[in-house]
């Protein structure tokens, strides 16, 4: 590590240890294909299943509904949270079914159309690679490697914890911060000297609660009040592109 390399990185990413990244949206433009995979399961649902209540009865939104009730969740706990936003208290086996229905979809939409790596993102990666700066990425999603593979980066992270890794250790999802402490914990840093890069509100809640020196929110969206919502859910920074990240960048 030279002074040269670190001074590659924004002021605010210089005194960091390690960095922990999300996968969907962060890393991948892979949100964009959940989002749309949530969508037809959940119009589906609500076509045959139609809320009491009429105002309840609009189309799952792919920009709002998403951001709110599914990004950055395992799919159960997304299924449920969006669910019971429409007034349902289902059970575990439709909650179990939908997500399995959206499971498919994502997988088919997958393999058709693959996914892409944000080059920002790419670029900040490898500029704290030469820092010395471990990275790690983590996700809900058990489909996290594959996705990472099929960008060509997976080898640009020292540790991946994915779903299924979460599922094994028996990690909450987020908003607790134990999926992003557990990386942290591989890469040998405390939280306190670690950044967290999140897209998702849960996922920023989460670097919050778990005490990170550093939460970083991307929006990716540029919603009129998204950035907004990221910072008050425990954002730090709010980024639309992490090549802001790097020296001559703005973040905000």
């Amino acid at each position: 590590m030279t002074v040269q390399s670190r001074n590659a990185l924004a002021p605010v990413l210089r005194g960091l240890q390690a960095v922990v990244f999300d996968t969907d949206g962060v890393i991948t433009d892979s949100a964009r294909v959940h989002a749309a995979a949530w969508k037809t399961a959940f119009d589906a649902f609500l076509s045959e299943h139609p809320p009491q209540d009429p105002g309840q009865r609009r189309p799952f939104d792919v920009r709002d509904d998403y951001l709110r009730y599914v990004d950055g969740k395992s799919r159960i706990d997304g299924a449920a949270a969006f669910l019971a936003s429409r007034g349902f208290e289902p059970p575990a086996e439709t909650v179990t079914a939908v997500a399995a229905d959206k499971e498919r979809l994502f997988t088919e939409r997958l393999r058709e159309h693959g996914v892409d790596a944000y080059p920002g993102t790419v670029r900040l990666v490898r500029a704290l690679s030469r820092a010395g700066v471990p990275v790690a990425a983590a996700s809900a999603s058990r489909h996290a490697g594959e996705l990472l593979g099929q960008a060509g980066v997976l080898d640009l992270f020292d540790v991946l914890v994915d779903g299924g890794e979460a599922a094994r250790l028996g990690l909450p999802g987020k908003p607790q911060p134990d999926l992003f402490l557990e990386a942290a914990r591989r890469l040998g840093v405390p939280a306190d000297r670690a950044a967290v890069v999140e897209d998702a509100l849960a996922g920023v809640e989460a670097g919050r609660r778990g005490g990170f020196a550093l939460v970083v929110g991307v929006d990716r969206t540029a919603g009129p009040d998204t950035a907004a919502r990221l910072l008050r859910h425990g954002a730090d920074i709010v980024v639309r592109d992490l090549g802001e990240l790097l020296a001559g960048g703005t973040p905000k």
